[in-house]
């Protein structure tokens, strides 16, 4: 548990630094991401990042177990 602890901790501080570079990236705004907008009224369903980075994260925990 300590070693999966120290790993995530690392991770958010990777990404923390990496923000400004990370957000350059397209990610929220990818072909199959939803965006309604009406007069007073946003819905935003963010289909294929959630998709896209749901699969990141699982090879990433595949290659962590292996």
């Amino acid at each position: 548990m300590g070693r999966i602890l120290i790993t995530v901790g690392a991770a958010i501080i990777l990404v923390g630094l990496l923000w400004p570079y990370l957000q350059k990236l397209p990610i929220g705004r990818l072909p199959g991401d939803i965006l309604i907008r009406r007069q007073g009224f946003t819905l935003y369903m963010p289909l294929a990042t959630g998709l896209l980075l749901s699969l990141l994260f699982s090879f990433i925990l595949w290659l962590a177990r292996r």
